[in-house]
């Protein structure tokens, strides 16, 4: 599968990203921010990183850029895209998911393992993620607190739209297992059609045992799938 790993000024995670997808199977190039063609793409990820410094908010210029009405396009279209910490602050701020994301509760930058559990089982992202525990993967971000108004949350609940929330690692959802604040412990959303998944963990820094855990790998395997 052609991937295109999208690159804007202030991405620090592109590579990250793309050993991840070289070592599942994908076959990955970087994509610069100013390019306006993802033809011959069949996926698309937007990696974490503090694109243009985080000015105004996390992801508001990024939204601008040329490459992201390609993006757009190809969302619109049903190919797969992926967006994770600062990548899905740009999709939200594209308008390709519903929602916000702000200053973690604390007001602290945040980085360690997480645990979560995957709410939609039967999303393109998640088909071959495992049912019977949660998976570990690691968070890195000081804006990955996600809003909604009660509108979007009965939304998001009614047409299976929450990818993952945060648990413990009895996959329960404790509030000292949610790291940000978010609310009801979001970690991840997906848009109505279910092709675009957000997420603030990490799971392309969660693929080899090395790293210590490898529980990102199902949700690339579930692309492939």
């Amino acid at each position: 599968m052609k991937s295109a790993v999208i690159v804007f000024p202030g991405s620090n995670c592109d590579s990250d990203m793309y050993f991840a997808l070289e070592q599942l199977g994908f076959q990955p190039e970087y994509v610069w921010h100013k390019s306006g063609d993802l033809s011959g793409f069949q996926f698309v990820t937007l990696p974490g990183g503090f694109s243009y410094g985080d000015y105004l908010r996390s992801g508001a210029i990024a939204r601008f850029s040329p490459i992201m009405s390609e993006v757009v396009r190809l969302a619109r279209r049903g190919n797969p895209v992926l967006g994770v910490c600062n990548g899905f602050q740009i999709l939200v701020e594209a308008h390709l998911l519903p929602g916000a994301l702000v200053r973690n509760r604390n007001l602290r930058f945040v980085c360690r393992p997480v645990y979560l559990r995957t709410r939609n089982r039967v999303s393109m992202f998640t088909r071959a993620v495992p049912a019977e525990r949660p998976l570990q993967i690691p968070i890195a971000h000081g804006e990955g607190r996600y809003v909604a108004d009660p509108g979007q949350l009965d939304q998001l609940r009614e047409y299976g739209q929450i990818a993952f929330s945060y648990v413990n690692a009895d996959n329960e959802p404790a509030p000292e297992a949610n790291p940000n604040g978010s609310l009801e412990n979001i970690a991840g959303v997906l848009n109505r059609r279910g092709n675009v998944l957000g997420m603030m963990p990490h799971p392309e820094r969660a693929v080899e045992t090395l790293l210590g855990s490898a529980d990102g790998r199902p949700i690339f395997q579930s692309l492939l799938a």
